[in-house]
Order: structure tokens, then C-alpha cells, then sequence
């Protein structure tokens, strides 16, 4: 049997974001079950019908990376009750076909939605909205389980790094959901 491939989309550029390391505590609890890998995303242009044909080698590269995945596990901050600006561009690209023949690539893709953030709501205002937008687009979201952390201050340690082992019981209920929810797809 072939091994699952999950693409994480974390929907903050910064090298050390909650979100970042969220999603690399569900890599090493997901281990070498799947194939796990946290697309990189940095290089992707604003959104611009006038460049979308031939789109930027960066766009062609994510695409091709959604494409081949399994399953996309969104890892969400929450800006202003909101997902990430970041993170809204990005999938405006890959909601675009890629030619005329072609579809974009999110249509029909399992999805699951984790986020961690420093506010009371944890993530799930961000959640509701990412889940409405990528349900348009045709991707068969996970509903339960859904994580959302909230007051991420709580899991700081002495040396104020971000230690997630409380969570590990929630994030692997949600990761052997979501391997499930993808192979009965």
C-alpha cells in the first residue's frame, strides 16, 4: 500500500510561529506512518491576474506539491477573528485553474484545520472562515476533530520555549482522524 502523503500549510511566514511548531509536534507524533511535509510557501507572489498565465515558478511549484499530497492539514493562526493574509493569497493561487484543461488543484483534497494562538477563541473564528472558503472550493474538510489552542502563554516553559506535550493527546486524536478521513476518501 502506498504511504499517505499530508502537506501542512501553515499560515504564517514566521521561522518560529505557534503554528510552525504545531505542525512539526504532529510530524513527529504522525512519525513514519505518512509522509509528512510542511509546504514552503514564502516565495509565492500577491495574487495578480496579469502574471497568472504562465503562472510564477513559485505558484507552479505549490501547486504541483498540493497536487501530489494526500490530504492538506492547515495550520491557522487567528488575526483579527480572521486566518492569515498569507494564507488567504496562497489559496487564492491554488483556487485558480491551471489552464483551460486543467482544474485547480484543492478540488476534492481531505482537509483538516489545527491552530494555536495567544487569545481566548484559540483559533476557531479563523477556522469557521478558512472552512467556509475552502469548502467553495470543493475540498473535503475534516470537521471533527478540529484543534484550536487557545493561550499559548500557558505552554511556555522557564526558557520561554513553546513546549507542546500537554496537547500530544488532542493533536494525535486529530492526526489518526485525519489519516482515517483520508483513506476512506
Amino acid at each position: 500500500m502506498k504511504k499517505i502523503k499530508i502537506l501542512a500549510i501553515v499560515g504564517s511566514l514566521r521561522k518560529e510561529s505557534y503554528n510552525r511548531q504545531l505542525a512539526l509536534e504532529a510530524k513527529e507524533i504522525i512519525g513514519d506512518r505518512v509522509d509528512f511535509t510542511i509546504l514552503d510557501y514564502q516565495d509565492v507572489p500577491l495574487m495578480n491576474e496579469d502574471i497568472e498565465y504562465p503562472a510564477p515558478d513559485a505558484v507552479r511549484r505549490v501547486r504541483e506539491e498540493v497536487k501530489s499530497a494526500d490530504g492538506v492539514w492547515f495550520f491557522t493562526p487567528e488575526y483579527n477573528h480572521f486566518f492569515s493574509g498569507v494564507l488567504k493569497n496562497l489559496i487564492d493561487w491554488l483556487s485558480r485553474p491551471i489552464s483551460d484543461k486543467e482544474p485547480q488543484v484543492l478540488a476534492g483534497k481531505p482537509a483538516a484545520i489545527s491552530g494555536i494562538s495567544l487569545g481566548m477563541s484559540g483559533t476557531g473564528l479563523a477556522q469557521d472562515h478558512l472552512v467556509t472558503l475552502i469548502s467553495f472550493l470543493d475540498m473535503k474538510v475534516m470537521n471533527v476533530p478540529r484543534l484550536t489552542i487557545p493561550s499559548a502563554m500557558q505552554y511556555f516553559d522557564n526558557q520561554g520555549k513553546l513546549t507542546l506535550e500537554a496537547i500530544h493527546p488532542q493533536l494525535e486524536k486529530q492526526a489518526n482522524a485525519f489519516v482515517n478521513f483520508i483513506q476512506a476518501k
